[in-house]
């Protein structure tokens, strides 16, 4: 609640609900709704997260968003794009490796799909996601694995990384050796987001890849999802959207990913922090703006 008033100047309060139920959960939510000018949802695990937001987007004619989900795909979207730039490669020709494929690993996975990422390999504790394996996976892994791997990979994540050109680590601390990252393509990006200790040392991965970024502040590139959601929220209400569309959050992605000059963006410079004040506006605008040309929009913005 002190992020959103500080950094966009949002009202909000946290309510916190004893059930874990999900039906519970959604009537809570909808009997609440109407007080309100978006719900952002917190700290709801997979796979519950995912019917819980579905259900709610369906019911409700506000803004709707899981932020553990999609606040943190804006943001690594964003990196990516500004860190393809730095190493001079077309996201469209890469191919990503995403280790961890829960609620942020899931919608990281989906925003590249969306944005037209070349081809990502999708990995969990049980190895490489394969769509032929549709009785080991969950629901939500199934589609992940339908839209995923389309060069039909097996094996663990050492086999993944071979020749991949990025990794998104949402999974858990100390898990990249050295000769995993050596084995990546060459000016390799590794974004290595589990906290508080990161998928592989930042001093051990920064030997071996050209471009590191981690979920701590206390060093270079930090992916924060507070980077992204106070953004997203500003520009939906700004012009009063019924919802957050896919391309609402793409586009709050090119937003945050703008705000770094081309010719400021260095290999320790992919995102801006979370103190730059040109963030919140220019995602508020990129957003604003996608509402309106989707139709979603129940008033222009005049700002």
């Amino acid at each position: 609640a002190v992020l959103f008033k500080e950094l966009a100047d949002i009202d909000a309060f946290p309510i916190c609900l004893k059930s874990q139920d999900t039906d519970i959960i959604v009537q809570t939510v909808e009997q609440i709704a109407p007080v309100f000018g978006a719900i952002n949802l917190e700290d709801i695990a997979a796979p519950r997260c995912f019917d819980i937001e579905q259900r709610l987007i369906d019911r409700l004619d506000i803004p709707v968003m899981h932020d553990d989900q999609h606040g943190t795909a804006v943001v690594v979207l964003a990196a990516l794009r500004n860190a393809a730039q730095v190493v001079d490669k077309q996201i469209e020709q890469m191919r990503v490796v995403v280790n961890g494929v829960g609620a942020a690993g899931t919608a990281i996975i989906i925003s590249l799909v969306d944005a037209g990422v070349g081809e990502i390999t999708a990995v969990d504790r049980m190895g490489i996601l394969h769509r032929d394996d549709t009785q080991l996976l969950a629901p939500m892994q199934r589609q992940v694995a339908a839209r995923t791997n389309r060069e039909g990979r097996r094996g663990r994540l050492a086999d993944a990384l071979v020749g991949a050109d990025a990794f998104v680590g949402v999974s858990a601390g100390n898990i990249l050796t050295a000769e995993m990252v050596q084995s990546m393509a060459s000016d390799s990006i590794v974004f290595a987001l589990a906290n508080p200790i990161p998928e592989g040392d930042p001093e051990m991965l920064l030997r071996h890849a050209r471009i590191v970024a981690t979920g701590r502040s206390d060093f270079p590139n930090q992916i924060n999802n507070a980077l992204s959601f106070p953004g997203i929220f500003r520009g939906a209400l700004d012009v009063r959207a019924k919802g957050i569309t896919v391309g609402m959050r793409l586009a709050a992605a090119n937003g945050l990913a703008s705000v770094i000059p081309h010719a400021d963006l260095s290999e320790e410079y992919i995102v801006p922090s979370v103190f730059n004040r040109d963030v919140v506006p220019t995602i508020a605008r990129y957003v604003g703006q996608a509402a309106q040309d989707e139709g979603i929009a129940r008033r222009e913005n005049t700002e």
